[in-house]
């Protein structure tokens, strides 16, 4: 972002001329500075050249396919990357989070929902080793005395139930694959042990939702993962 005029500056790489137009004049109408890329390889040059703050790509390149362009990016940088697609398979949403999508959108979209999941990417784009307390709405999580309070109250906590929590805070916003989630907290050799993540996502709901059946805190992305959401 330039230090001089504050402005954020967005990368669409997308091959079809009418999202990018909505998107640039959207955009631009949010205050963003706007490049676009009609493929991968120029996608890929303009990031390098431009040093965008944010990235909206598109699956369906007509040179190379956009997980490709993702790992590529991923070599040299942590931008966030919003993926923008039609592929509404639940194996390419997870293909795209796994391979560092900060985030999955499909087309026709909601404008609104874009802009709001670019700003939670943006939030949370650099890193939050740095923050020692973090709060969102009831949940307050201190990393630094590992405690947990919810509408400032006390909540405890099993080892493991704090480590999924931790990894949701120091990744708010995002979405979490289920292999990401087992890798992190139970190991390699979990990543396939959905059952574990599903008792223990009870558990922590049980805990710091206000109701448990209708959570508005840990959301559920239907066969891909779960995200916190950011108050």
């Amino acid at each position: 972002m330039s230090e001089e005029t504050l402005t954020p500056v967005a990368l669409v790489i997308d091959d079809e001329v009418q999202i990018r137009r909505l998107l640039r004049i959207n955009l631009e109408a949010n205050g963003y500075q706007v490049f676009e890329a009609a493929n991968g390889q120029l996608g890929l040059a303009e990031a390098a050249h431009r040093r965008p703050d944010v990235v909206i790509l598109d699956l369906g390149l007509p040179d190379m396919d956009g997980v490709s362009v993702l790992k590529k990016l991923r070599e040299w940088t942590g931008v966030p990357v919003i993926v923008l697609s039609v592929r509404d398979r639940e194996a390419d949403k997870i293909a795209a989070l796994d391979n560092g999508a900060d985030d999955y959108l499909t087309k026709p979209f909601g404008t609104g929902e874009l802009l709001a999941r670019l700003r939670v990417a943006q939030r949370h784009a650099q890193p939050t080793a740095d923050v020692a307390v973090y709060k969102s709405g009831r949940l307050e999580v201190d990393l630094t005395s590992r405690s947990v309070k919810v509408n400032g109250i006390t909540v405890k906590m099993t080892a493991t139930e704090y480590a999924l929590l931790q990894l949701f805070v120091r990744h708010a916003g995002k979405v979490l694959t289920h292999r990401q989630i087992l890798k992190e907290v139970w190991g390699p050799n979990y990543a396939e042990q959905t059952h574990y993540l599903r008792v223990y996502m009870a558990h922590l709901r049980e805990k710091v939702e206000e109701n448990p059946s209708e959570p508005e805190m840990f959301i559920t992305e239907s066969g891909v993962g779960y995200r916190l959401a950011v108050k």
